[in-house]
């Protein structure tokens, strides 16, 4: 079991803040005079010996970014290798979801239950423990030697990422409480996301067309190994708390969203009304009721309930889902266009997807230069409806004549504008829960984003195989990217208040 004990150089207090260790150099208490048969000579200093050093800026930021860069990674990655991975491993569309769909399932129905595991536990427990999850399941997918195995090592992957993701946003805070230096960091923090998820598909093209499908899971390794040495040694512990789990409530809203990602996943192939997905939409139907009253009803609810009555924020949570819903059902589509319609190997496919992707960090600068000069509702609309544009755009052109640099320029345009509405969902999320609510508000949104990735990856793959895939299947499911990203704009625009 890893253990929560502090860095030995860095001890904290139980307000969180890193102090000195003991020794020469620790101090008196404040207010307390020094003997007078003790003093010392004019001028001389009276204690040589220097605080204990606090960890650097830089190494804390590495540290933290580690875990999140590396899942950030492994999800982009994914989208340039299902080609390879369906044909070495002999596996279906479904199947194919599945080794996708396993790792985002996991990950969306656990992570408001590690937030609450890391305020009972420490965030630093948490996230080793998480850190460790996650390496020991990517050594699995590596070995893995046919589609279940590798289906259940992305589920232990998701359920690591579940726990190290929001424990490293925990605590970044508690590294940095100084609000200026806190901006700055935060800046630099989304810029190394932003890039990661960028530089994805062009590192598992080249993974995988080099070293082949099992690099895209040991690259892990030595990054994560990294994570867990550097966090013992510069990480200071964050004291836990007292804090109910919800057990009940989490169970429900796994069953619920297990029940619907395997009707989705296996409705194109058995049949949208074989008794298995008939039987799967049941049981996600009585299981989210369930979840539903029990929220209503419990002392600890799982979700904000009270907060849901904000028209703001449940717009502002629609918003997420349709968003996310779009974007990464499109990423899923597009890694598997590439390859299987234009006959891209996985390193030409990686670079010709990086328009697409290396957008966003130009998007999230433009947010920051405009977004509080027109407000976060108008960023946030405006942005979607750039995006929607794009994609209605690439729907009513998708052919094989297309060339290439069409292709890119319409992605990277529609890509811009997602680029703007990530940051500018979450001001305005963050403007409609307040400062009071704003963690349970944060942790909502991540969560509820997540589910959109779920169903729309799983949403978008069942139009593509119902459409035959090719081209006909892909402009289907940019069809589908396009209408979710109107209906974001227009949920925007009628629930999201004009203050934020």
């Amino acid at each position: 079991m890893i253990s929560e004990k502090a860095a030995p150089h860095a001890p904290a207090r139980e307000d969180g803040k890193v102090t000195p260790g003991r020794g020469r150099g620790r101090g008196r208490p404040q207010g307390q005079a020094q003997p007078r048969d003790q003093a010392q000579p004019q001028g001389q200093a009276q204690d040589q010996t220097p605080p204990p050093r606090r960890p650097h800026d830089a190494a804390q930021l590495l540290t933290l970014a580690l875990g999140f860069v590396m899942a950030s990674l492994d999800t982009g990655i994914m989208n340039v290798a299902a080609n390879e991975l369906r044909a070495r491993l002999g596996l279906t569309m479904s199947g194919l979801t599945w080794v996708v769909e396993g790792y985002v399932l996991a990950f969306a129905a656990l992570l408001l239950l590690a937030g609450s595991l890391a305020k009972r536990f420490g965030a630093r427990r948490i996230y080793l423990i998480g850190l460790a999850v996650f390496t020991a399941a990517s050594l699995l997918g590596a070995v893995a030697p046919n589609g279940a195995v590798l289906v259940a090592a992305r589920f232990v992957q998701g359920a690591g990422a579940a726990l190290f993701m929001p424990s490293s946003l925990s605590l970044l805070m508690h590294a940095f409480p100084e609000p200026a230096r806190r901006a700055k960091v935060l800046g630099i923090w989304s810029a190394v996301v932003s890039t990661s998820v960028g530089l994805a598909p062009t590192i598992g093209g080249v993974l995988v067309g080099t070293l082949g499908w099992r690099s895209i899971f040991l690259v892990n390794l030595p990054v994560g190994l990294a994570g867990l040495l550097l966090t013992r040694r510069v990480i200071a512990a964050v004291p836990a708390r007292r804090s109910a789990l919800g057990g009940s409530g989490h169970v429900l809203g796994l069953l619920a969203l297990g029940a619907l990602s395997y009707a989705l996943i296996e409705g194109p192939g058995r049949g949208w009304s074989a008794p298995y997905v008939l039987g799967a939409f049941a049981v996600a139907a009585v299981a989210l009721a369930g979840f539903l009253i029990r929220e209503r009803a419990a002392r600890t609810p799982v979700l904000p309930v009270s907060l849901f009555a904000d028209r703001g924020f449940t717009a502002a949570n629609a918003v997420g889902f349709l968003f996310n819903f779009a974007f990464y059902g499109a990423l899923f589509v597009l890694g598997l266009f590439l390859q299987g319609a234009r006959g891209a190997s996985p390193v030409t496919a990686g670079l010709q997807m990086l328009p697409a992707v290396l957008v966003l960090p130009f998007g999230n600068m433009l947010y920051a230069r405009f977004g509080p000069r027109i407000g976060d509702r108008t960023a946030l609309t405006a942005s979607l409806a750039l995006s929607t544009a794009g994609y209605v755009l690439l729907f009513l052109i998708l052919a094989p004549g297309l060339p290439y640099w069409v292709l890119a320029v319409v992605l990277a345009v529609a890509n811009l504008g997602s680029g703007v509405s990530s940051p500018a969902l979450t001001g305005v999320l963050m403007a409609a829960a307040g400062r009071e609510h704003a963690d349970i508000g944060s942790a909502t949104l991540n969560a509820n984003r997540q589910i959109g990735s779920l169903v729309g990856i799983a949403g978008m793959g069942a139009v593509l195989t119902g459409a035959g895939g090719g081209y006909q299947g892909a402009a289907h499911a940019f069809a589908l990217t396009a209408g979710a990203l109107a209906a974001a704009v227009v949920v925007g625009r009628t629930g999201i208040r004009t203050r934020t």
